[in-house]
């Protein structure tokens, strides 16, 4: 049965509460007990709205963490028309990804959902199929302006530079350092620059006339 507008707003009440809770504490701390407090919800709201207890809860905490990926970098990412909006969106990913440093709330919530590998692979897929779909939109936005050579392959191109993000935030998580980001970032936006109609334009020799 669909949720009515104020049984939405509860279960959007429980996962805000839950991923505040897991930000606040740690995810292996997380007892729906203190959920159910900081959202001001009974035992039987909690399972009316997550039936399989906690690890439905937190797939659904993933998956809220899986937009905010999205949201918090717009609207950069919806607007990749320039060279000057790529580099804004280049900015505001590392800055949110330094903010962050090595706790990333979407991979606490998806590592702790236990078994349920199918769901946490969907959820991962989705922010990431959504991610490349918005990279490609502005590079062929870029291409149509000559920005971007025409024969590049849009989704391809998207899909690497996704993979070298992803790759730089690994080590950030790991090391807490953003250089590998920051490179893979700068290096990716660079070879796109350089396929379009601009790329001769600084340090390019004179031409020589002919007799």
């Amino acid at each position: 049965m669909p949720l009515t507008p104020k049984g939405m707003a509860t279960r959007r009440r429980i996962v805000e509460g839950a991923a505040s809770q897991i930000r606040d504490q740690g995810v292996f701390t997380l007892r729906l007990e203190d959920v159910m407090v900081r959202t001001a919800t009974s035992k039987s709201q909690l399972f009316h709205y997550f039936p399989g207890g906690k690890d439905e809860l937190l797939l659904a905490v993933a998956r809220y963490e899986a937009s905010r990926v999205i949201d918090d970098q717009q609207p950069e990412l919806s607007s990749l028309t320039s060279w000057a909006a790529w580099q804004k969106w280049r900015d505001k990913v590392v800055a949110r990804y330094r903010a962050q440093g090595s706790d990333c709330p979407l991979h606490t919530a998806l590592s702790q959902v236990g078994g349920a590998t199918e769901a946490t692979r969907a959820v991962a897929q989705e922010l990431l199929g959504r991610w490349q779909e918005q990279l490609a939109a502005g590079i062929r936005l870029m291409q149509s302006s000559g920005e971007i050579g025409a024969g590049l392959d849009p989704d391809r191109e998207a899909a690497a530079l996704l993979a070298g993000v992803q790759g730089g935030v690994l080590i950030l998580l790991t090391t807490g350092r953003s250089t590998a980001l920051e490179a893979a970032l700068d290096v990716g936006i660079a070879h796109l620059r350089a396929t379009g109609r601009g790329r001769h334009r600084e340090g390019a020799p004179a031409a020589v006339e002919s007799g």
